[in-house]
């Protein structure tokens, strides 16, 4: 009997130490990290290094800090820098790192009714995109790109009409479906666009302004607001993520061939 007993918390204790031995990590991030699979390329390595799992909710930005914010996630990576040091020094977030960057690009119907196709400067294609003859296609729900477009209207000082403009109020890959059904024009990050451009046949627009570029950046959860985040694993993914085999994955992670993010994680 007292044999059997043993066993049978050798056996539950043995269980239990399996359950222990693989922690989650709660992550909100952007559409475009998930979308143009950079996710799914990064995360086996950290999940096997550091016997993990890392749990994704994908939103826009303005959701994703949210969701650290009010302790649902441990971690958040987002872009949109001016909200995230705004976050930071409100203290929802700690230990905020760079991680990459990429760039933002104007893409439309390739039959270019507004007459921007080739143009380097977004504000010059902005205004004329407001009182052209196609439809303009907002993510309208406060994400990196969202904040980023209205940042641009509201340096042309104009935006298009009630009837042209579309707030779709759904992230980057439905945003991009829809200026495909509607001949219409869109601002976009060029991963998701690189990711639906097959089956949208959208055209590249503009590109190469330097009021386009798109920092990424990591925040830890504050613990010492919600202390029952798990901190330990949030550090454990920043500091991968912002280490030289992290950058060195961010920067192997080219789809066809194409490299969608370049690495920005500096020393402490």
């Amino acid at each position: 009997m007292k044999r059997r007993l043993l066993l049978s918390f050798a056996a539950a204790f043995a269980l239990s130490g399996s359950a222990f031995a693989q922690q989650v990590i709660r992550l909100s991030t952007t559409t475009s990290t998930e979308n143009s699979g950079l996710l799914a390329f990064l995360l086996p390595a950290f999940e096997a290094r550091t016997s993990s799992k890392v749990h994704v909710i994908s939103v826009g930005t303005g959701k994703a800090l949210e969701l650290s914010k009010n302790g649902d996630v441990d971690v958040t990576l987002v872009h949109a820098r001016a909200a995230e040091d705004k976050f930071v020094a409100e203290g929802w977030g700690i230990d905020r790192r760079d991680v990459m960057y990429n760039d933002f690009i104007v893409v439309g119907p390739s039959s270019d009714p507004s007459g921007i196709k080739g143009g380097r400067d977004v504000l010059a294609a902005f205004r004329k995109l407001a009182g052209g003859p196609a439809k303009f296609i907002s993510r309208g729900d406060n994400s990196g790109t969202d904040i980023m477009e209205k940042a641009y209207w509201k340096q042309v000082g104009t935006q298009p009409a009630t009837a042209q403009y579309v707030s779709a109020g759904l992230g980057m890959g439905e945003v991009l479906n829809m200026a495909a059904e509607m001949g219409g024009y869109t601002l976009t990050d060029r991963a998701s666009y690189a990711a639906y451009q097959a089956r949208t046949g959208l055209a590249l627009m503009v590109e190469g302004d330097q009021r386009m570029f798109n920092p990424y950046g990591i925040i830890a959860t504050n613990p010492a607001r919600h202390p029952g985040v798990n901190y330990k694993g949030a550090r454990q993914l920043i500091d991968w993520i912002t280490s030289p085999e992290g950058q060195a994955r961010i920067a192997q992670f080219r789809p066809g061939g194409q490299q969608l993010f370049y690495p920005s994680a500096r020393p402490d």
